[in-house]
């Protein structure tokens, strides 16, 4: 997956590591070779995207695309999101969020937010198997901005 010609490396914002596995599994098996760069805390994912002093201009000129989880142990996925969409440098990100959460509330609120994709992991291991490799087709054919 490349943005204009450049690699486009996948942040990872997901605390559950059997997900975060099966995430990359599906990933790779849809043939998308980009890094992944994992976090399991949201204050350490922001350090990566936006930087420490949080000003954005560490991703000024990179290509990232975003998965993240909303129930992380050390902030709400939402308080992330709001984070790099009202940044000028990350604002046209994509972000992807997976999440249990399937309140048609806080779907709004992410989408309203500036998320591109909200998919609602299901519990049973197939279910959630089958919307990633879904996810990691997807991952394959798209150009990011």
């Amino acid at each position: 997956m490349k943005a204009t010609g450049q690699e486009v490396t996948i942040v990872m914002v997901e605390d559950d590591e059997g997900h975060a596995r099966l995430i990359e599994k599906n990933v790779r098996r849809a043939g998308v070779n980009n890094e992944i760069v994992p976090f399991t805390l949201g204050h350490k994912a922001l350090d990566f995207i936006l930087g420490p002093e949080r000003d954005g201009l560490v991703s000024k000129d990179r290509y990232l695309l975003i998965l993240l989880d909303l129930n992380l142990p050390d902030m709400s996925g939402i308080k992330i999101l709001e984070q790099i969409k009202s940044n000028e440098h990350t604002k046209r990100l994509p972000v992807v969020v997976l999440t249990t959460t399937d309140d048609e509330t806080e779907i709004q609120k992410c989408y309203d937010l500036g998320a591109n994709v909200y998919i609602t992991k299901p519990v049973d291991y197939e279910g959630f198997a089958t919307a990633i490799r879904n996810l990691g087709l997807f991952f394959s054919v798209i150009q990011v901005p």
